[in-house]
């Protein structure tokens, strides 16, 4: 075992030393799966035991963890780790609201161009031996200086250097007016650049520790945020404990956070992260996998009533859109002798399609059918309210193929579609309801990675897609369509004209009813012209132990901890 402080923080080593076995037998197979299944479960339990009498938080991430370092928070897994460990000038709320967080206020130029941000004077760094006696100093406009500027530098190769490309001023974007107040300029206005603000990317991190540790920052971080660095065993657990010297209070004054630890677990397999929730060692899952969700879930997405003593569930809207996408680029080769590049025939996918039959049987009602835009339902903006989609319609899905010259599907030449393994399934289910319409479809499983490649290179003419809001705005939606973007965002390298200028509008419009007006006029433009094929509106849904309280989703599913409590 491993030991910090007299306490047993995380499991034996032992898993190290499992090897792939070659089965002679299923029985032999099943005998090493068991033995494997249950030893796990142990290792969990060991910890959790040895915690008794503290408020741990505990949860598996499956995935894994590349990194600690929120210059490369580009997936949830860093995002949600760098969140407990760093704070941003900004934040979003339950609501989506931007609300303040290490800046207490802000106020904008008249211009629109100039961002002043005035800083809480009384926030430290955590403890690190970079820090003259090893103790945490005071942050300052300079460290915001110094960390949004690391975004930038070309040295760091940050995943996120995007976020300012063609918006800060980059010789002089970011300035430390005095020690809690800092600017920053922008080449032209840009809305939300507050949102921008609030993602994981822009963590306030210390010059000192960087420069410290230089790449090994990665499992050496240091930030202000609730919770400090314990202990990273990579593949096995990550400890956090509570920053003592926090900065936020809650409306009593009590200091937050109210956890004493995090602990989060590196299980590869659902299966085992399923008992271990079971068996409450663990304080909730994220989504449901789609082997054991017909166990828990009935198929309009509710707890079965053998489950509804022993936990809760979480579920609201989350700005992911799951979609098809379609090449529309005329001048790509592979859409010489495609029917795709006709406008009827993907207005006759989208008609085809019925959304409500596969949010229940195939996501057991885990999503919002999406036969309106393809902005989802959470923003302000409340596209999904008032773009007119596509409502499942047979009848006019044959009209519209008829039109494009293929009555019946007569002649329709069969067309691939790119999925990745966990949406085969829904990939055959498309496939089966374009089919009752006379289009023929091929369905051809790849890696994600293969994926990527291929949308990237504007390789993949029909395949599945998804996009996560990085930001609470629709601006960051309609910004897959605009022409000047490259791939990504814009995948299915679309380009109208008339489109392009008004989302040069919507950027220049400061008064937000109309700029939510033009971003649903462009939506429906989107939605007419057809290269994507909006599936489901995505939720955030959350399996919680009944000891866990506070605990609550938001829209952009990040994992908030500052006000949780463990009975």
């Amino acid at each position: 075992m491993i030991f910090i402080h007299n306490t047993i923080l995380l499991p034996p080593k032992a898993m190290l030393f499992f090897k792939p076995l070659v089965c002679k037998t299923s029985v032999f197979c099943l005998l090493v799966a068991f033995i494997y299944f249950s030893f796990c479960i142990m290792i969990i339990s060991c910890g959790s035991k040895a915690s008794q009498g503290k408020k741990v938080f505990s949860y598996n991430q499956q995935e894994g963890l590349p990194t600690l370092d929120p210059a490369f928070a580009k997936n949830q897994a860093t995002m949600w780790t760098a969140h407990q460990l760093y704070n941003t000038l900004v934040e979003t709320d339950s609501n989506l609201n931007i609300v303040p967080s290490l800046a207490r206020a802000w106020d904008v130029s008249y211009d629109r161009l100039t961002y002043t941000f005035y800083l809480h004077s009384e926030v430290f760094f955590h403890n690190n031996e970079a820090f003259k006696n090893g103790k945490g100093r005071k942050m300052t406009a300079g460290d915001i200086v110094y960390s949004l500027s690391r975004i930038m530098d070309k040295q760091t190769a940050s995943s996120g250097a995007w976020i300012f490309n063609n918006r800060v001023d980059s010789a002089n974007g970011f300035q430390a007016v005095n020690d809690t107040t800092f600017q920053l300029k922008l080449i032209r206005p840009f809305h939300p650049i507050l949102g921008i603000l609030s993602m994981q990317y822009c963590s306030i991190v210390p010059r000192e520790v960087v420069e410290k540790y230089g790449k090994d920052f990665r499992s050496h971080p240091c930030g202000t945020g609730p919770f400090q660095f314990q202990f990273w065993e990579e593949g096995q657990a990550l400890i956090l404990h509570k920053n003592p010297n926090y900065f936020e209070r809650d409306e009593r004054g009590k200091r937050l956070p109210y956890l004493d630890a995090v602990k989060i677990s590196f299980l590869d397999s659902k299966a085992t992260e399923f008992l271990a929730f079971q068996q409450g060692e663990l304080s909730f899952m994220n989504d449901i996998d789609p082997s054991f969700k017909d166990e828990v879930l009935t198929k309009k997405g509710e707890l079965r009533k053998d489950w509804q003593q022993k936990i809760y569930m979480n579920k609201s809207p989350y700005l992911n859109t799951e979609y098809l996408g379609i090449l529309v680029d005329e001048k790509n080769e592979l859409l010489k002798n495609s029917p795709l590049k006709i406008k009827a025939v993907r207005q006759a996918i989208n008609s085809s399609i019925n959304r409500a039959k596969l949010t229940m049987y195939m996501r057991n009602s885990i999503g919002i059918p999406a036969e309106h835009g393809f902005v989802p339902a959470g923003l302000p903006s409340r596209n999904a309210e008032t773009v007119t989609g596509y409502p499942y319609d047979p009848a006019k899905a044959q009209q519209l193929l008829k039109a494009a010259g293929f009555p019946n599907g007569k002649n329709f030449p069969v067309i691939k579609l790119l999925t990745i393994p966990i949406y085969a399934d829904i990939g055959s289910f498309v496939a089966k309801q374009l089919e009752e319409s006379g289009i023929k479809v091929q369905v051809e499983v790849v890696q994600k990675s293969l994926l990527l490649e291929q949308t990237a290179k504007s390789r993949a003419l029909f395949f599945r897609g998804s996009w996560i809001a990085d930001y609470p705005d629709a601006e960051n939606y309609m910004a897959m369509f605009y022409s000047k973007n490259p791939a990504p965002p814009n995948y299915t390298q679309y380009k109208n004209p008339n489109f392009d200028a008004l989302y040069e509008k919507a950027l220049m419009e400061e008064n937000d009813s109309l700029r939510y007006q033009l971003y649903r006029q462009m939506d429906q433009m989107v939605i007419d012209d057809a290269p994507v094929v909006p599936l489901w509106y995505d939720m955030v849904i959350h399996l919680v132990n009944k000891n866990v309280k506070n605990f609550r989703p938001n829209a952009l599913n990040q994992l908030e901890l500052r006000r949780v409590e463990v009975e």
